[in-house]
């Protein structure tokens, strides 16, 4: 039988690169993604089929899968929307345009690939559909709020094109780490610095704890998981008869899950006040 083709987006580090190592040991044909040339190169050369992509590009977009296409015949079995990134800041320092960039990767790129995708798997009668989302996709915590806004409205998007897509066999999956082990901070802190101001903020003081949080080495919060537990849940989602709506990876994302299900929301308010 013909091994299965998946296309991964954001796969230059952590998440989406893990992801596709531990689906290539499955014998899934992975095509990947990465929006720098440089990522595209070393993808390659590591023997990855891989395209450049870049969510915040509508014609970059339209490229990637029109080169997929070509590659597959048309034919995927499965995505998985895994590019993202975190902007840092509290929220009454986030300008227009700073959130405007928040969301052109993490939902309106992500929502562009997607539909170019869907008539693919209409067409061949199946298909499945993974998204990264978060912990941060339903409880919001403090100065995330472009990420956390942004993991809220995928959701709310993914909830809704279930539902429209009940009567097909595309299924869709949302997977929602909590902390992980990647770049992602450092990338956050590098965003950081290009567009928050600290010293004309009302935030100055608490800023200070975030960078050096944003800045330590090895895991920064407790119950951290390497990305291959993500992946582990990518692995079920694809292959499993009846995939969970949802899936939760690491220990703060079943609490919060539980929490907010049983709390009131000012408790709960008060719980996540504390977390750093």
């Amino acid at each position: 039988m013909a091994s299965k083709t998946i296309f991964i987006t954001g796969c230059s580090t952590g998440i989406g690169y893990t992801t596709a190592i531990e689906l290539k040991k499955r014998d899934y044909r992975v095509i990947c993604s990465a929006r720098k040339s440089a990522d595209v190169l070393k993808l390659q050369q590591q023997g990855f089929e891989t395209l450049q992509l870049d969510l915040a590009d509508s014609t970059s977009i339209q490229q990637a899968v029109e080169q997929l296409i070509t590659l597959t015949d048309g034919k995927i079995d499965g995505l998985f929307n895994n590019g993202a990134f975190g902007q840092p800041g509290a929220v009454e320092d986030l300008t227009r345009d700073v959130l405007r960039n928040q969301f052109e990767t993490n939902f309106f790129g992500t929502h562009e690939l997607t539909n170019l995708i869907i008539p693919l798997m209409r067409k061949q009668g199946h298909g499945r559909i993974l998204y990264n989302s978060s912990i941060l996709g339903f409880v919001a915590m403090k100065y995330r709020g472009a990420y956390n806004a942004s993991k809220f409205a995928l959701e709310g998007l993914v909830d809704t094109l279930r539902i429209e897509l009940h009567d097909t066999n595309i299924q869709l999956c949302l997977i929602e780490p909590g902390p992980i082990t990647s770049q992602f901070r450092k990338n956050a802190f590098a965003l950081y610095k290009k567009n928050i101001n600290p010293e004309q903020s009302a935030h100055q003081q608490t800023y200070k704890a975030m960078e050096e949080r944003l800045q330590k080495e090895g895991p920064a919060a407790p119950f951290t998981l390497p990305a291959e537990a993500v992946a582990k849940k990518v692995i079920h989602a694809l292959e499993s008869k009846n995939p969970k709506i949802r899936y939760y990876v690491t220990f703060p994302t079943y609490l919060f899950g539980f929490l907010k299900r049983i709390l009131p929301m000012a408790w709960l308010d008060y719980l996540l006040r504390t977390v750093q």
